[in-house]
């Protein structure tokens, strides 16, 4: 339940970038047959030779949506590393609340293990956008924080059946 109010509560604070204010869907269509016109209404022509019959031109297709789309991915990246960083911080925090309820077991684990799951959906949600540096530098920190968690819980454990 924590995970879900964490991902509600941002999407409803911080809303993601919508692909349709980018690349508005019109219902002109737009010829673009030739190179020159295709990069004079933004798209990127993608040349297309497998497929041309041998006594003709190589042919290609144009890609309307090209420069609207890198638009897109661009804010769609940022959007992906901000959401990262908050639920890391709120997964974060969670951690450590969890350890202000050493009385109670219950809200203590599940505050802790909440804050794991939230830096588990975090990754994932960034894991596509991030370079191999972040991704092994997100392992690690993962690594440390159940390594951490792990070592708090059995040996509290350990400890009172001695």
């Amino acid at each position: 339940m924590l995970n879900l109010f964490f991902n509600y509560a941002l999407s409803l604070a911080y809303k993601e970038p919508d692909f349709n204010v980018f690349c508005p869907n019109t219902e002109q269509v737009v010829e673009a047959n030739t190179k020159n016109s295709c990069v004079d209404k933004g798209g990127q022509w993608n040349e297309n030779t497998a497929y041309a019959p041998q006594k003709m031109e190589a042919v290609g297709y144009c890609d309307l949506q090209f420069t609207c789309r890198q638009g897109y991915e661009a804010a769609r990246k940022v959007f992906d590393r901000n959401v990262f960083v908050v639920l890391v911080i709120l997964g974060a925090l969670s951690v450590l609340v969890g350890n202000f309820f050493k009385g109670n077991e219950v809200i203590s684990s599940g505050l802790a293990l909440g804050g794991v799951l939230s830096f588990i959906i975090a990754s994932i949600r960034y894991w596509s956008s991030a370079n191999d540096y972040v991704h092994i530098v997100i392992l690690g920190i993962a690594l440390v924080i159940l390594f951490w968690i792990a070592m708090k819980k059995f040996r509290n454990q350990t400890n009172a059946g001695i």
